[in-house]
């Protein structure tokens, strides 16, 4: 539709472009090694974490605790070995998150917001599932699917991919939001994380 913001090429159904499992990693050894660092730096030891719009891959460094994936592909997820458990959930069908108030410690949101139709409503809902103090962490490099990537991600630099991000934090109650971009030794990666206070 014109008039919508967050419009995309494709527009069908996420459930049938995302039913068949695409088994890709999107972010290259060094950029990988550096978002685990952010997390190791971040979510505590033995934390309870969401990854968010999860795939089969997490990327989360060793010794967080219980780690709860939602996405849209139960074969992807199934074949994560991080993941003890996991939702198929559309978050753009539905954006309320099927989790209780406060009961994650961390949420990671690993190379996927860009496919948010929705973001404000996701990441307010976010805010709940966060425990007080918990830690909300988006990261994404300079790739995509996109078709599937919202016009605003799409008419936009890595700075304005940043802002973007920020903004969707700050707009769903997140202070203390930071944004940077991490040295990396391959793809660049940027990091926009808040605790939840």
């Amino acid at each position: 539709m014109r008039d919508d913001p967050f419009a995309r090429i494709d527009a069908t159904d996420d459930a049938r472009f995302y039913a068949v499992p695409r088994k890709v990693v999107h972010l290259e050894p060094g950029a990988i090694d550096a978002l685990r660092g952010v997390y190791a730096e971040h979510f505590r030891a033995g934390a309870v974490v969401l990854d968010l719009m999860s795939s089969w891959r997490s990327h989360l460094p060793g010794g967080v605790g219980k780690v709860v994936g939602l996405g849209m592909n139960a074969e992807e997820m199934a074949d994560n070995p991080q993941l003890d458990e996991w939702v198929v959930h559309d978050l753009n069908r539905d954006p309320h998150l099927p989790f209780p108030d406060a009961v994650f410690d961390a949420v990671a949101c690993a190379v996927s917001v860009q496919y948010l139709v929705r973001p404000i409503e996701v990441f307010t809902d976010v805010r709940r599932v966060l425990a007080p103090h918990g830690s909300v962490i988006v990261s994404f490099s300079n790739r995509c699917f996109p078709t599937k990537a919202v016009m605003p991600w799409l008419t936009t630099d890595d700075v304005g991919h940043r802002e973007l991000v920020r903004a969707y934090l700050e707009r769903s109650g997140f202070d203390d939001v930071v944004d940077e971009q991490i040295p990396t030794s391959d793809d660049p990666l940027y990091v926009v994380r808040s605790p939840r206070r």
